[in-house]
């Protein structure tokens, strides 16, 4: 058994990497494997923006011909930067059920922080702040939601098994009931007083024109959360343009006041059995799985409802949630999904639960020194 650095950009090395959770959860009916292209993209530094300012390398342990286990180790300077902390990540962790294999990740992952000087490692964080972090250690009976790691309940042992302990928890939880009419009610009101109107959208390239002033008012919105950086122009660019692969337009909303950005939903079709009957791929059929899975998901993801502080208490709040009601009220959609909320955001989960979110899976951020 044998530990192995893979070669960013090399083909078959990214395969390896890419086939280790397909093997894993071959015969399980909940995981869902990535969008089509995304560990070819991060494994490649001049297809991803994120090794214009920091670095990752891929590891995976072998048997043989057989690979047991996997992990991305990185060093993101920007979060570093902001958050004046010296701290090293691992993302993309997957093990067969040994100790042994996972101590051989971890030990490598420490030693790997320790040449670059960092003091501690987190994770499972990924290379952007679109990336959702954590491991699943509560909801195990629950599909995810797309883009949302599904792991077997071992994982977390084997992570505490190698000294981890919890850094945070976030939540995620559905809603099937709509809010009162009352919220409604509120909302025309606010509407009729001409200061707050709803941006809706008809194209892709109508959202992309918006690009620059959403992101804008993307990092006003999350600035104050306990884990946020600021991604740089290009990794936004790519994150909005993530989104509109699996979103449709008219699910994607702007909240205005005057003529200020105020707040942003963020919605998508869940494409979880669509990616799980494509297997991760686009071809040869895999497109197709894709297309029809936009048109009869009938679970929508909510993953960004946010408003500027100095909007709330104006109204915005009841028109942010009367929007969310329309979205679910759409015939085909029988539930939504609201995506990782952290714990340490007091407000955004009391908001959540006030808009009747039941929070049914808890995912883990784990940490250690080094």
């Amino acid at each position: 058994m044998e530990l192995r650095v893979l070669e960013k950009g090399n083909k078959k090395d990214i395969r390896v990497f890419r086939s280790v959770p397909f093997r894993i959860y071959r015969r399980h009916s909940l995981w869902v494997p990535p969008l089509p292209g995304e560990i070819e993209r991060v494994m490649t530094p001049g297809n991803h923006p994120f090794y214009e300012h920091s670095d990752a390398d891929f590891i995976v342990i072998e048997n043989g011909r057989e690979v047991l286990g996997r992990m991305a180790v990185i060093h993101n300077r920007n979060f570093c930067e902001f958050h004046k902390q010296n701290s090293a990540f691992f993302f993309y962790f997957d093990s067969i059920d040994d100790l042994e294999v996972s101590q051989k990740l971890f030990d490598y992952a420490r030693e790997w922080a320790h040449q670059r000087h960092l003091d501690k490692i987190a994770g499972p964080r990924g290379f952007q702040r679109s990336n959702a972090p954590g491991l699943l250690v509560k909801g195990f009976d629950q599909p995810p939601a797309m883009g949302i790691q599904y792991n077997a309940p071992y994982y977390g042992n084997l992570v505490e098994q190698n000294g981890f302990t919890k850094y945070f928890d976030l939540f995620s939880g559905y809603m099937d009931k709509l809010p009162d009419k009352l919220i409604h009610q509120v909302a025309e009101k606010v509407l009729a007083r001409g200061r707050f109107q709803v941006k809706n959208f008809s194209s892709a390239s109508e959202v992309i024109e918006w690009i620059p002033r959403i992101e804008k008012v993307h990092h006003e919105a999350f600035q104050k959360n306990p884990d946020y950086y600021p991604s740089t122009s290009e990794e936004f660019e790519l994150l909005i343009h993530n989104i509109l692969e699996v979103a449709e337009p008219n699910l994607l909303k702007l909240i205005l006041h005057g003529d200020d950005l105020a707040g942003f939903i963020v919605a998508y079709p869940d494409l979880g059995n669509a990616l799980r009957r494509a297997k991760g791929r686009l071809w040869p059929l895999g497109w197709l799985h894709l297309l029809v899975g936009k048109r009869i998901s009938r679970v929508v993801d909510l993953n960004g409802v946010g408003l500027l502080p100095e909007y709330q208490g104006l109204g915005g709040n009841a028109l942010l949630y009367s929007e969310v009601a329309k979205i679910l009220g759409a015939s085909r959609f029988r539930k939504g999904e609201i995506i990782q909320v952290d714990e340490r955001n007091f407000r955004s989960k009391s908001d959540m639960e006030t808009m009747g979110v039941i929070f049914n899976k808890t995912h883990r951020v784990y940490s250690s020194p080094i």
